[in-house]
């Protein structure tokens, strides 16, 4: 098999085929039926865990898979080739957002208590940053926790947590000093006394998809269950940001090549004023277009996530591909939407499924304009 680009080997190309084979039989046939339901059935990211996806990045006496962020945005990547990006959120929730934080800042101790069965999808994962007044700007969160004895008492309320109704395992920020940056990461299981969901919330996009506000409420948790360094955690929600910007990045090109997929089997078979609309020179220059530009954006993420490979900083150059590819992917899938005409506007077709979905990549984990600052900020 022969690599495609000058970053990826032909295991990564195996790997692209192995998820695509999991997409074709396990997701695209059910999904719509999680749409309705609101969330992705347990039983189906178990056999995503057998079949090893997840933990690519991880160490492998805990069933990892030891590869590196590009092999990681290979699968990233080939995931996003689904049409129902609730799927595709909650997967990448679970092995680039939130499980990342138990791999980089977790000890022995919890490692060895739950890693393995974050990989095996036995444990689904979500993190609780974001609360109503405070999204992008982590350092402004209020949620608290204060040691008292051998334990940790959190008091506060997450928002917009995704998989937030449907995990076992959350990774919770809280503050725990004066200081504005002065925040800890913490373990908390679900069932524990005082943490409950407060409600699932009704989205325009990612239907199978669940995504709840969290409240803890005077919740006790062992002093062990303290997440990397006290005092720290703010550093390590940033460093994350590159891994999660990376993978949203991955969801809007897919998106993009899907549209784009679905558009040019659609105008070539539609006919109007005497033929098929790809004799439309508007339809074709425009598709081509924006057909270039997913191209150029797809090579800029891959060069991304070799530069973690080298380990360089590449937070400026994250932040650009997150302001890129969440403006270019809600362009790309409206214009695809609008040359599909009256069947674009009907519920249950994949462009106007790919049109709701793609709204919120321009919001989510990083809003466009705070990520126009961040790449300011560096110049």
């Amino acid at each position: 098999m022969i690599a495609e680009s000058i970053y990826t080997t032909p295991e990564h190309e195996l790997l692209r085929d192995q998820v695509a084979r999991f997409l074709a039989r396990e997701v695209e046939p059910h999904a719509a039926a999680w749409e309705e339901q609101g969330f992705v059935p347990r039983e189906v990211l178990r056999r995503m865990g057998q079949a090893g996806l997840f933990g690519l990045m991880y160490e492998g006496r805990f069933g990892g898979g030891d590869a590196d962020a590009l092999t990681n945005l290979v699968f990233a990547e080939a995931l996003s080739q689904s049409t129902f990006a609730g799927f595709i959120i909650t997967v990448l929730v679970h092995t680039d957002m939130a499980s990342p934080h138990l791999h980089h800042a977790g000890n022995e101790a919890q490692k060895e208590a739950y890693l393995s069965k974050v990989i095996a999808g036995e444990l689904i994962t979500a993190v609780g940053i974001t609360e109503p007044g405070a999204g992008s700007d982590v350092a402004g969160i209020r949620a608290s926790a204060r040691l008292e004895g051998d334990e940790w008492v959190l008091n506060g309320t997450k928002m917009f947590i995704t998989n937030g109704v449907q995990a076992n395992l959350y990774f919770v920020a809280a503050k725990t000093g004066a200081g504005k940056r002065d925040m800890s990461m913490f373990i908390v299981e679900k069932g524990t006394p005082g943490f409950t969901v407060g409600r699932a919330l009704k989205k325009t996009g990612w239907l199978s998809s669940d995504t709840a506000e969290l409240i803890f409420d005077n919740v006790r948790i062992p002093a062990g269950n303290l997440l990397g360094e006290e005092g720290k955690g703010f550093y390590s929600v940033m460093k994350n940001f590159q891994t999660e910007r990376i993978a949203l990045a991955a969801m809007a090109v897919g998106h993009c090549t899907q549209a784009i997929r679905l558009t040019l089997d659609y105008v070539r078979q539609r006919q109007a004023f005497g033929g098929p609309l790809w004799n439309q020179q508007t339809i074709r220059q425009r598709i081509s277009m924006l057909d270039a530009k997913t191209r150029a954006a797809r090579a800029f993420m891959y060069h991304c996530a070799w530069r973690v490979t080298q380990g360089h900083d590449i937070v400026q150059d994250v932040s650009m591909l997150k302001a890129l590819t969440g403006e270019l992917v809600n362009e790309v899938v409206q214009t695809c939407q609008q040359f599909h005409g009256g069947m674009g506007f009907i519920r249950e077709t994949a462009i106007e499924r790919l049109w709701r979905d793609a709204r919120v990549l321009g919001i989510g984990g990083g809003a466009t304009e705070v990520m126009l600052e961040e790449v300011a900020k560096r110049y």
